[in-house]
C-alpha cells in the first residue's frame, strides 16, 4: 500500500524534515528536505510545527527519525544536541500514530542496504558494486563521527547501531602523540571522534599551533575548514591532513574489528571531503593494518554520494517495521 510519512534527520546542528513515500517495504520517493537549526528551536515539537506551517499542509501521523544519539529506553538525548525526545508522548505531542526512531548512523546504514550502485564514489580498494552479502562498516564524520554496521544476507540485512565514534584515539606517530598531550589539557579522554569531526578540525589546528608554539591566525570554524580546504592556509592544511589520516586508520581499525568486507564513508563532512579524501593519506592509514595489509588493500571503500541518506534511511527503517 502506497502512502506518505515525514521523515527527519536530528543531528546536532541541523534538524531536517521531508515527506517519504513508502510503498511494500520500500522507499519509492523523497521530497526536497527542508533544513531547520536546532539552535532555533527549543524542542523537537516546536520544530514539528515550524515544518508543518513552512510545508502548508497536514502532516502525515506516520513518522521516522533518524536520532544523533543513543536510541532506548524512555528518554532519548542527543549526543551534540540539548533536545530531548520522549517516545512515549510522541503521539500525544505530535499527533502520530506510528513512528519508527533509529540511530543517526544506523539510518545511514538503512539507506546503504537499500541504494543501489548509483549511490556512491569510489574512494580505495577493488571497484565494482558493494558485496551482496557479509558486513559493511559505515563510518562518517559531521558534527560528531558515526559508526553503524550492516549485515548483508540472503533476501535481505540487518542493521546494527554503535557508538564507536567514541573509542579511544590511538596516535600512530610521535606528531600524533605531540596531538594527543595537547588535547588530553582539554579533555581527560580523547576519543576518535574529537579529531574526526567539524570540531575535530579545530581541535587539530589548535593542537599543532600549540605544538609550533605559533599564534592561530583562523578562530571561526568555518573560516578554518574554507582555509583547510584551499590550502590557503598552511596549518589548517596540515590539520585537514591529519583528519583524513586519522579517519583512514579509525575507518580501517572498525573494519576489523566489525569483520567487514567493504567499508562506506558517510556523514556530512565525508560527502564535503570526496574530492580530498583520495589525494590525502586515506588509503595508506587505512591499509597499513600489519599481517592484515593485503586483505584491507582488497576491501572495497566508497563515500555515499547520496544528498540525504539520513532521511531516506530513517524512511526505509519506517517501511521495513511497517509495510
Amino acid at each position: 500500500m502506497t502512502r506518505q510519512i515525514v521523515t527527519t534527520d536530528i543531528g546536532g546542528t541541523h534538524a531536517r524534515f521531508a515527506f517519504a513515500t513508502v510503498d511494500g517495504g520500500r522507499v519509492t520517493a523523497l521530497s526536497e528536505p527542508v533544513t531547520l537549526k536546532t539552535a532555533e528551536h527549543a524542542s523537537f515539537q516546536t520544530a514539528w510545527e515550524d515544518f508543518g506551517r513552512r510545508s502548508g499542509e497536514a502532516l502525515p501521523q506516520e513518522l521516522a527519525i533518524s536520532f544523533a544519539g543513543p536510541v532506548g529506553g524512555e528518554l532519548l538525548k542527543l549526543t551534540n544536541n540539548p533536545w530531548v525526545i520522549r517516545p512515549a508522548l510522541m503521539g500525544e505531542k505530535l499527533g502520530v500514530e506510528r513512528f519508527t526512531v533509529v540511530n543517526d548512523f544506523g539510518a545511514v546504514a538503512h539507506a546503504v542496504g537499500s541504494l543501489d550502485g548509483t549511490a556512491y564514489t569510489h574512494l580505495c580498494g577493488p571497484a565494482g558494486e558493494l558485496p551482496a552479502e557479509g558486513v559493511i562498516s559505515i563510518v562518517g564524520p559531521g558534527t560528531g563521527l558515526g559508526v553503524a554496521s550492516l549485515l548483508r544476507q540472503a533476501g535481505g540485512y540487518r542493521v546494527i547501531e554503535t557508538e564507536g565514534g567514541h573509542i579511544d584515539f590511538a596516535p600512530l606517530d610521535s606528531l600524533e602523540d605531540g596531538i594527543l598531550r595537547e588535547l588530553r589539557r582539554s579533555f581527560r579522554r580523547v576519543s576518535v571522534e574529537r579529531l574526526i569531526s567539524g570540531r575535530g578540525l579545530v581541535n587539530i589546528y589548535e593542537a599543532l599551533g600549540a605544538i609550533e608554539n605559533r599564534p592561530l591566525a583562523i578562530r571561526d570554524d568555518k573560516q578554518l575548514w574554507a582555509a583547510a580546504m584551499d590550502g590557503s592556509d598552511s596549518l589548517a592544511a596540515a590539520a585537514l591532513d591529519r583528519l583524513c589520516l586519522t579517519l583512514g586508520a579509525v575507518a580501517g581499525d572498525l573494519a576489523l574489528a566489525q569483520g567487514a568486507s567493504a567499508v562506506v564513508i558517510g556523514g556530512g563532512l565525508g560527502l564535503r571531503l570526496a574530492a580530498h579524501l583520495p589525494r590525502s593519506g586515506f588509503r595508506d592509514r587505512f591499509i597499513a593494518k600489519g599481517r592484515f595489509e593485503r586483505r584491507m588493500d582488497d576491501m572495497p571503500v566508497k563515500l555515499i554520494t547520496h544528498p540525504q541518506p539520513g532521511l531516506f534511511g530513517a524512511a526505509a527503517a519506517f517501511a521495513r517495521a511497517h509495510p
